[in-house]
């Protein structure tokens, strides 16, 4: 039919489009605790924005394929979003994990000055080659390692539309690989869709940026808590 094929010919060969979605809210995101690599689960929230944002892209052209963190949070929100994209199913890619965010994790971020006042300063460094004490990653290293997965997510996928589900962290360095000489990024929400489209060439476009319009009539629209410097 012809719908089929006017949506399947939505993607140019020239390049992949892919859909870079964060992980629904977990209860360390509600109570501002440091997550980095622990694997938190999804809280009821936090499902209930994954369900939203797969039913939203159900109804967008066709998903090839489901990419994932191999954290908890990401992982759940990719299964949810596969079932209903065609039953697809993920592959998990653990350089698309969150920041290591060193002896920063577990803390509450309230807390974490007067507890790891060396790994809270090292963390809010304007440096991005500072490691955080604790075998946590510099910004450098972060950049290095997820946005070279989305680009090999990418070079395999000319001609297709593809989701990548990640972390606030690693979606911000993706930010910065797209657009270099924009200004600091605000908050990225739990479930927004970030479209990136990567040509010949290692050119990286924007189409779509922070876009949460399937979670507005919900009430979900939490503090992001996690989506900002804080990281998680």
């Amino acid at each position: 039919p012809m719908a089929e094929s006017s949506l399947n010919s939505s993607v140019d060969q020239t390049y992949a489009e892919i859909v870079v979605v964060r992980h629904g809210e977990t209860s360390w995101n509600a109570e501002r605790k440091i997550q980095g690599h622990i694997d938190v689960e999804l809280n009821d929230a936090g499902r209930q924005q994954a369900v939203r944002v797969a039913e939203r892209l159900s109804k967008e052209p066709k998903i090839s394929y489901v990419y994932s963190s191999d954290l908890k949070r990401a992982f759940e929100t990719a299964q949810i979003i596969a079932a209903r994209c065609g039953n697809l199913e993920v592959l998990t890619d653990p350089h698309l994990r969150e920041r290591h965010l060193g002896d920063m994790q577990g803390l509450v971020y309230q807390e974490a000055s007067k507890i790891r006042p060396i790994a809270y300063k090292a963390f809010l460094s304007n440096r991005t080659d500072v490691d955080i004490p604790g075998g946590g990653e510099s910004l450098d290293k972060l950049y290095d390692r997820c946005t070279s997965a989305l680009q090999r997510i990418g070079d395999k996928h000319k001609g297709e539309r593809v989701v990548v589900v990640t972390h606030g962290g690693v979606i911000r360095s993706m930010y910065e690989r797209a657009r270099p000489k924009a200004r600091n990024v605000d908050k990225i929400l739990n479930t927004s869709v970030n479209v990136f489209r990567l040509f010949d060439g290692d050119k990286w476009r924007i189409q779509v940026w922070g876009d949460v319009t399937h979670l507005d009539q919900t009430g979900f629209l939490k503090s992001g808590f996690g989506g900002d410097r804080t990281s998680g």
